[in-house]
């Protein structure tokens, strides 16, 4: 097994300037901290990296320009941001040769994201948690050389678990309701809003009874399918069908 804080060490050590991919639908969720105190500590700069900014509306994502400067928006999918992420990575790598290190969490779109830095397939990609299993080196031109690392789990973070189960493959959750509880749990309004459910104050639980039954997943006798429903949940989330916009107004 890959021992990833020693390759996380050793690129950090190595890098200019660090990239930290996260997944614009959970910011907090999927920053990761103990990296943060590390790049901090070894007086590098660091960038944060929204990646799949299209999937949430611009107005809720504008608070971070200040909490996470220096930061900027992507969406590696559709090849946007790229070149204010290249220009950022100029201004704060410095120098004629600049050595980037790439680090985040699981299933954030770290190869995704050097894919589109680069403009073709370089790095690999796979929706299973872990596909980068150590360190791998990308020249994207005469100026920038990527160091990608493992998806990187906090030595001691308990919210690991839940990040994990929400962005694996659907295949790869243990107890996709449970996941799906901590979905909801996460973008309750969001998920009410995108099934079109009524808002009565209910567990997360009934809430997933409710997407049971509006999805039309159902045992016999009619009761809900609620783990149907938490792997069609799941699935949605991953292939990005939920997006996070502002709230309705009331009518």
């Amino acid at each position: 097994m890959v021992n990833f804080w020693k390759v996380v060490d050793s690129v950090i050590y190595e890098a200019d300037v660090i990239l930290m991919v996260v997944d614009a639908r959970m910011i907090e969720q999927t920053r990761n901290l103990e990296i943060e105190q590390k790049v901090s500590a070894a007086g590098k700069e660091l960038i944060t990296v929204i990646n799949k900014a299209d999937l949430v509306d611009k107005n809720l994502l504008e608070p971070y320009k200040q909490k996470l400067h220096p930061c900027t928006f992507v969406s590696a999918q559709k090849f946007f941001g790229m070149t204010k992420l290249r220009h950022l990575i100029l201004r704060y790598g410095k120098g004629d040769q600049i050595v980037v290190g790439v680090v985040g969490y699981p299933n954030t779109g770290k190869s995704s994201v050097i894919n589109a830095l680069k403009g073709r397939s370089s790095a690999g990609v796979s929706p299973k948690s872990g596909f980068t299993t150590g360190r791998q080196e990308i020249k994207v031109d005469n100026k920038i050389r990527i160091i990608d690392t493992p998806g990187v789990l906090a030595q001691s973070d308990e919210k690991t678990n839940e990040i994990l189960t929400i962005t694996a493959s659907r295949t790869e959750v243990k107890d996709p309701d449970i996941a799906a509880y901590k979905l909801i749990e996460i973008h309750r309004s969001k998920i009410i809003d995108h099934y079109n459910l009524f808002d009565q104050g209910e567990d997360e639980e009934a809430i997933l009874e409710q997407i049971a039954m509006r999805l039309n997943k159902k045992l016999k006798g009619g009761k809900p399918d609620s783990l149907t429903a938490a792997k069609m949940l799941l699935q949605e989330w991953q292939k990005g069908k939920i997006r996070l916009r502002e709230p309705r107004p009331e009518r």
